[in-house]
Formats: C-alpha cells, structure tokens, sequence
C-alpha cells in the first residue's frame, strides 16, 4: 500500500467539491496517533469548528495512514439528510480502494462522494 498521500490532489478534491456547495469539507492527515481514531476526529472536528458552519453541514475525513485507520465525520445537518447508510457505503468504498493500494484515491472517493450529497442537500448560494 502507499502511504504517501497525495496532497494536492486532495486539495484539489476538495476545492471542487466545495464550489458547488455551502458545505465545508476537510481532510487531516495523521503520522503519528495515540489512541482511537473516533475519539481524535472528533477533537479535530471541533477544534476546526466545522459544527459551526452556518448550514451544520462539516464533514471531516481523518486518516492515520501508519494504523491503516480513518474515521469520517459529518455534521448533524448533512448527516440527517444522507443517513448512516450513506456514510457506511462511502466508508466501505474508501476502505475497498485503500486495500486496493491507494491512499490517495480512497481520500478522493470520499470527498467526492460528499462533496455530491453536499451539493444536492446544500447548494451554494450565489
């Protein structure tokens, strides 16, 4: 597996999902943890006061790419309108493409896949 992660393809992955959307999407990236993945998403996630975007609609991608862990994190709004079963399915497809071999294109999935729910529950408002 790769574990080099392509940045700017990510930062790109996201600028283009957050063009079409209020939503506010980021990735953190992790080369050293200590305990669960849940529990530091969750402290990045408020820390990067992405519960505080106007809509609710924050969603967080925080990999460990040593541990071969990542948690996704979505906001009360954003999560009331796709469900648990949409984070489940965007989960098992990152997982499928990181066992692939790419760290980078299992990110990417998952932001695009986010970044077309935000865009159909919360467009961007001119």
């Amino acid at each position: 597996m790769k574990l080099h992660v392509d940045e700017s393809r990510i930062r790109s992955a996201i600028v283009i999902a957050e063009a079409r959307t209020t939503g506010k999407i980021h990735v953190t990236v992790s080369h050293q943890l200590w305990g669960s993945t849940r529990t530091k998403a969750e402290r990045i996630f408020n820390r990067l006061h992405l519960r505080d975007t106007p809509d609710r609609n924050g969603v967080l991608f925080f990999v460990a790419p040593a541990r071969r862990e990542f948690t996704v994190l979505g906001d009360a709004a954003i999560h009331e309108k796709v469900g648990q079963e949409f984070w489940d399915r965007v989960v098992a497809a990152m997982r499928d493409k990181i066992r692939a071999g790419d760290l980078t294109d299992g990110i990417v999935h998952g932001i695009e896949e986010a970044g077309k729910e935000l865009a159909q529950h919360f467009p961007k408002r001119s």
